[in-house]
């Protein structure tokens, strides 16, 4: 005869039993989502992006998270590129992942409060070298290209030489110098933009504008950092941010059209040196702009001018997305920008040999 009891006692051994049971496949099942992803799992998820590009995002994030276990190979790079249209942000993403599986320590993320502490002190640096900025002049040397669909099979359009003056007590002033080589076709004056000379897609404020304003009290930036990078040979955190349309200064403009919009994006912060080497600048466009995507990204490097060292763009690369004709076929534009020259103030600006842009080379890992 059972025991009343005796059955109870049975049933709560056997219930614990499937509790643990199953905290332990969960736990087991936790423990594989978090290690480094094996090289099938991110062939696996490189797989999914030519039919479904939208899952780039996804897929960066989930190489940031977990990392990688195996060495990174030029077969694997070569894979990762073809299927994602030789994407720069995963090719990024990806090298930072073989770099933190190679030299863990080197490449440890930052604790909360060092990543804060450095933020404070850049964000200082920042204010401080926008207000000691020279008055300056330099060329860009401009290569546009476009492309259909999400390709980014890029065709040469046409190569620009601008120069650009800048002074502290007012706006960068541009001036176009040269199309293709050749002087332009009509009277080049100074101003704010040159876009109705050439026509197409144009863009201004990459010098000390953009990224002081990041930093600004009214700007009410917030900032989170995210990963690490090694940028030029530098150490780098990287710090997600967010800029509300309501506070925000970037204003887009097209077909006679514009808007404010808010944006987001990352920076790059030199570890040591507490300075910004790379501004990346994503915009919230509103929904029946004639734009739909818009992203610019500014590389920083030091020049002289004047026997003194200064923080400035040595590249910017700028892509404008728009859905175009009866069958809204996505249409992008490209403007990949060098600053060459960097010169005091008052310096003559002239056109040379050198100024005709070709392609960047493709830079290697």
């Amino acid at each position: 005869m059972n025991h009343p009891n005796l059955q109870s006692l049975f049933r709560i051994i056997a219930a614990a039993g499937i509790l643990l049971s199953l905290a332990c496949s969960l736990a087991t099942a936790q423990q594989q989502q978090d290690a480094p992803l094996t090289s099938q799992e991110l062939v696996k998820l490189v797989y999914q992006l030519p039919k479904e590009p939208e899952k780039k995002d996804a897929v960066v994030e989930e190489i940031r998270r977990r990392g990688i276990g195996f060495a990174l190979t030029d077969g694997m790079r070569s894979l990762v590129a073809s299927k994602s249209g030789n994407d720069p942000a995963l090719k990024r993403t990806l090298e930072e992942a073989e770099r933190r599986r190679a030299n863990p320590v080197a490449t440890a993320r930052p604790s909360e409060a060092e990543a804060q502490q450095l933020l404070s002190k850049t964000g200082e640096a920042t204010q401080a070298a926008s207000e000691a900025m020279p008055d300056f002049v330099v060329k860009q040397l401009i290569g546009r290209s476009y492309s259909y669909g999400r390709t980014s099979n890029w065709i040469k359009s046409d190569s620009l030489t601008v120069a650009v003056s800048y002074r502290a007590e007012g706006a960068e002033e541009y001036k176009l110098l040269a199309v293709n080589g050749l002087p332009p076709g009509k009277e080049a004056k100074d101003g704010q933009s040159y876009a109705e000379q050439v026509g197409g897609s144009t863009s201004t404020g990459e010098y000390v504008s953009r990224l002081a304003l990041l930093f600004e009290p009214q700007s009410e930036a917030a900032f989170k950092a995210t990963d690490t990078d090694t940028l030029r040979g530098r150490r780098t955190i990287v710090y997600e941010y967010q800029i509300r349309q309501d506070v925000s200064h970037w204003r887009i403009i097209e077909r006679e059209r514009g808007v404010t919009v808010g944006y987001h994006g990352r920076i790059w912060v030199d570890r040591e040196l507490a300075r910004v080497l790379r501004l990346e600048m994503v915009a919230e466009m509103p929904a029946g702009f004639p734009v739909s995507a818009v992203t610019n990204t500014i590389d920083y490097d030091w020049v002289t001018i004047a026997d003194q060292r200064y923080l400035l763009p040595s590249q910017a690369e700028s892509i404008v997305a728009s859905m175009q004709g009866p069958q809204l076929t996505l249409f992008q534009t490209r403007n990949d920008t060098r600053f060459r020259g960097y010169q005091k103030y008052g310096s003559e600006v002239k056109v040379i040999e050198e100024d005709i842009v070709e392609d960047p080379p493709e830079q290697k890992p």
